[in-house]
């Protein structure tokens, strides 16, 4: 994973994707579900595992922006506390995953655009970030 945009150009381009309010509500909802979701499928997987790949995605996140950094370490904290919470097993996170992955595609069918990461994959952990930059009111202008 190579950061090689800055934040702010990340945001612009996925925002394109993104105008219509009814796709942004439905990625407001979708995109943690989904983030969510895969760490939960990760941790009940290998738990050892998922710590390399959350400490791989906090290191992304990190040549992008220090607020994000520690943005997404709270919302990932809060992530793996919960799947500590709820019982073992993997049925609940296929659910969520699949539900929100409709959710997502719908949103891209009122917008009429396809979903970002379809022109790069890196988009998959931009839409967290928007996200996150967003409900914390961020600076996207800084490395």
């Amino acid at each position: 994973m190579v950061a090689s945009k800055n934040l702010a150009q990340w945001l612009a381009e996925y925002s394109e994707s993104h105008r219509h309010p009814q796709n942004k509500a439905l990625h407001w909802l979708c995109v943690p579900a989904i983030f969510f979701s895969i760490m939960g499928l990760l941790i009940n997987l290998n738990a050892a595992l998922a710590g390399v790949l959350t400490l791989a995605v906090v290191l992304f996140y990190r040549r992008l922006s220090a607020a994000l950094a520690v943005a997404m370490v709270l919302f990932m904290a809060v992530c793996w506390a919960l799947v500590w919470l709820l019982p073992p097993g993997y049925a609940l996170y296929w659910v969520i995953f699949v539900l929100a992955w409709i959710g997502q595609f719908v949103g891209h069918k009122l917008e009429g655009k396809k979903p970002s990461f379809f022109q790069d994959i890196q988009f998959l952990l931009i839409g967290p970030a928007w996200v996150a930059v967003t409900l914390f009111g961020l600076k996207t202008d800084v490395r």
